[in-house]
């Protein structure tokens, strides 16, 4: 149930007289307020979505999302009209999806700092989300207290004691929709996860109650441009080609059997990855995923984040570099051991085995670097593609005509092809996040013997609440 605590909404109601770009300390003093409801013990399969006679989600939160979005392109303050990009399904298998966004790359913000750090400290010299215009911060977006989400036109906030978290939109938008969720936008955290900040994006995509509205992450390393702490999320009405790919359960999370959290991999796919649903509650399944994020942190692996259908599933894509891992004199005599059948060998033992073999490596497997190091192609440079979540995902975002017309699956395949990491490094990633997520081996008692978990595809019924412009040609 959603209460509006007042006798009539207006998507937009806050005056915004003053000057289009002040500081926003002082924007967000006076924000709209959406307070979801929190129901950390409630599993994200049992959540409840309200369907109107067509059959497609009824969303206040998306609703308002979408007014407020397209409120602002009618002002004019995107640096273009995405909604004329031309977009199409390019035929094949999966369905990858290809956007033309000729001259996307010219007009966003450059990155600003290294490629080779995942974690690197906030830089206020640098560009930051406290320095956007007020116009384009849409709502705050905070916990309640009660089991009821609400909305509240305007509310204040003490910004010296309380730093919101606020919904923007991004300027440089990919899609319809497009905007930014920033976690405590004025405590000037950097591009780095942590368990509270995720499970606020998840319940993003609860309350949009939308299979059609994806939140993404990029780590630095893995093509995020701002290190400033924040999530991407827009609508795309079509399934999206990562959604199709079949897994395979390789690690669950530990508990009763019909309740944990189980982790596939991605089978049959150009890029490999690990992918989170279940668990007993939405706080199971979110910190599940985040300890994971952590872990990769920690180690210097760049990695990207999708959160699927509603928040149900998550998939998280390793970019794999040198490790920042300590080796201690009693694993030395480990530097050569074959990583063979790393499931048969003991947590403790492979952490130290993969110290050693991290710092013997010298040859960088993270995109990013890749092309900082000249090891990347002439013809995919060409491209000026950066393959972040989005593009991982199946959704091309493509720069030039010719690469729009010339779109194939194979094209897209080779592309991303680039991105994986090789299934030696894909493995010890997979030790790792099994210690540190406290996950077990999957294939055990999972009654899968196993085969592939072919997931569904989502519905390819387009939400009558969708703005024409959000639609893709199939």
């Amino acid at each position: 149930m959603f209460v509006i605590t007042t006798k009539a909404l207006v998507v937009d109601g806050i005056a915004l007289e003053t000057a289009a770009y002040l500081c926003l300390t002082v924007a967000v003093s006076k924000l709209h307020l959406y307070e979801f409801k929190k129901d950390e013990d409630v599993s994200v399969e049992n959540s409840t979505v309200t369907f109107c006679a067509e059959g497609s989600p009824l969303s206040f939160l998306s609703n308002l999302l979408m007014g407020m979005w397209e409120e602002r392109m009618r002002r004019g303050l995107f640096r273009y009209d995405v909604t004329i990009c031309e977009t199409k399904v390019i035929p094949g298998k999966y369905g990858f999806i290809a956007q033309l966004n000729e001259g996307r790359h010219l007009k966003k913000r450059p990155t600003e700092f290294r490629v080779d750090q995942v974690l690197q400290p906030f830089d206020e010299s640098k560009f930051n989300f406290t320095k956007v215009g007020q116009e384009e911060v849409l709502f705050r977006f905070e916990p309640g207290d009660i089991d009821k989400s609400h909305f509240f036109p305007c509310s204040p906030v003490d910004v010296d004691t309380n730093s919101p978290n606020v919904v923007a939109i991004n300027v440089s938008p990919i899609e319809y929709g497009h905007v930014l969720l920033i976690p405590h936008v004025l405590d000037h955290l950097p591009q780095r996860i942590d368990h509270e900040s995720f499970f606020l994006a998840l319940h993003l995509a609860k309350e949009a109650a939308d299979p059609f509205f994806r939140i993404g992450y990029n780590s630095l390393g893995a093509f995020a441009t701002i290190n400033h702490l924040h999530f991407q999320a827009y609508y795309l009405s079509v399934c999206f080609p990562i959604e199709k790919a079949p897994t395979r359960i390789v690690m669950t999370g530990k508990g009763l059997h019909d309740r944990r959290v189980m982790v596939s991999q991605l089978l049959n796919y150009p890029v490999r990855g690990l992918v989170f649903e279940g668990g007993n509650s939405a706080r199971d399944l979110s910190d599940a995923v985040a300890s994971s994020c952590i872990c990769l942190q920690t180690h210097n692996i760049a990695f990207n984040v999708l959160i699927s259908d509603c928040g149900k599933r998550i998939y998280l894509f390793p970019q794999f570099r040198d490790s920042s891992l300590i080796i201690t004199p009693s694993c030395s005599h480990l530097a050569y051991a074959p990583l063979k059948n790393l499931n048969h060998i003991p947590s403790s033992l492979i952490i130290n085995i993969l110290a050693i073999n991290f710092k013997k490596s010298h040859l960088a497997e993270c995109y990013a670097e890749k092309q900082a190091l000249g090891q990347v192609s002439q013809e995919l440079l060409d491209t000026q593609v950066n393959p972040a979540v989005w593009e991982i995902s199946g959704h091309m975002v493509l720069k030039r005509r010719k690469d729009y017309e010339e779109a194939s699956e194979e094209s897209a395949w080779r592309l991303l092809a680039e991105v994986a990491v090789s299934e030696q490094r894909f493995q010890e990633v997979k030790a790792l996040i099994s210690e540190s997520a406290g996950l077990q081996d999957g294939l055990e008692g999972n009654g899968m013997d196993g085969e592939e978990d072919i997931h569904k595809p989502l519905a390819n019924q387009v939400p009558s609440c969708f703005h024409k412009d959000c639609l893709v040609l199939q």
